[in-house]
């Protein structure tokens, strides 16, 4: 990540082309202030927890600031101090052709989601798309994780 700059592009996921690696990682995570430009979460990866704030550049360009905080502070930040119940997900990191592609595959309330991440280094960086890596949803608000929190996948009308 240069400068805390992190560039994302955003894809969906065809369920019937991607074969699922044998070992993922829960997060979970949780908002604890939100608003149209900046995101404050806290993020339990395993028994470890990360503070997160995210303000938003561009449609695929964010700032972002990361920081590990002791297991007993990140526990009551993301049971106590969240307003709904955590996002939860498993992710999986996957190689293709050179890069790492992170694929989030969403449970609970936003169950049945598969979302597809790659981090460039620039915004007009070539890459290779998986054949799983179907339509690209990265300037659409709808699949951002505070978006997910407040407006759950399986509560969306077409679902």
């Amino acid at each position: 990540m240069n400068n805390h700059l992190e560039i994302e592009r955003k894809f969906l996921v065809d369920k019937q082309k991607w074969q699922k690696p044998a070992t993922g990682t829960l997060i979970r995570q949780g908002f604890l202030a939100t608003n149209k430009r900046l995101a404050c979460r806290i993020r339990q990866k395993g028994t470890s927890y990360f503070l997160c704030i995210k303000a938003r550049v561009d449609d695929i360009t964010r700032h972002e600031f990361e920081y590990e905080v002791p297991e007993d502070h990140g526990r009551i930040m993301l049971e106590q101090h969240c307003e709904r119940v955590p996002i939860e997900k498993v992710r999986y990191e996957v190689e293709h052709e050179g890069m790492i592609w992170e694929v989030d595959d969403f449970q609970g309330l936003n169950s049945g989601l598969i979302v597809a991440e790659i981090e460039l280094q620039n915004p007009d960086q070539l890459f290779a798309r998986p054949k799983w890596a179907t339509t690209e949803v990265s300037d659409d608000p709808r699949y951002l994780n505070t978006h997910l929190y407040e407006h759950p996948y399986t509560q969306w009308p077409s679902n």
